[in-house]
């Protein structure tokens, strides 16, 4: 999966917006209700590196893998920095940003859930599905 693909991927989910954020800040964010999901880097030298929010025993699993690490500023919350997209397996990947999309609107009051439910009826379940719903781990993704 390349950078344009995930964005799409990301665009894809009920109730996303996607905002760029110009200087200084430099980032593309993805998110739903107000709640970040996932965002990329825009400058150099650290464009386009991905970021996305993860449970708490897949970050101590994912740190550990090369390419992968704890996002800047946000690392403390659970959120990874990864570096080049296209050599990370795109199955995971879709799991992971699911994750972390379904945690941002879980967040969310009852209310503001139900009204994103209701603009996106037009046909749209709960976003995309990666997979039969069950949790694989980086190894099991790399085979």
């Amino acid at each position: 999966m390349n950078v344009s693909q995930l964005k799409a991927f990301c665009r894809r989910f009920p109730g996303a917006s996607e905002t760029l954020y110009a200087e200084p800040w430099n980032f593309l964010v993805y998110a739903v209700g107000g709640r970040k999901f996932a965002y990329f880097k825009t400058s150099h030298p650290e464009r386009w590196r991905f970021s996305t929010r993860v449970a708490p025993d897949r970050f101590v699993e994912l740190t550990d893998v090369p390419g992968v690490k704890p996002a800047r500023y946000r690392g403390r919350f659970h959120w990874i920095t990864i570096v080049n997209v296209s050599s990370f397996p795109a199955p995971y990947l879709k799991e992971l940003v699911e994750w972390s999309y379904r945690r941002s609107l879980a967040s969310l009051s009852k209310a503001r859930q139900a009204a994103l439910r209701l603009d996106t009826d037009a046909g749209l379940a709960m976003g995309p599905r990666s997979g039969n719903g069950t949790r694989r781990t980086w190894r099991e993704a790399r085979s």
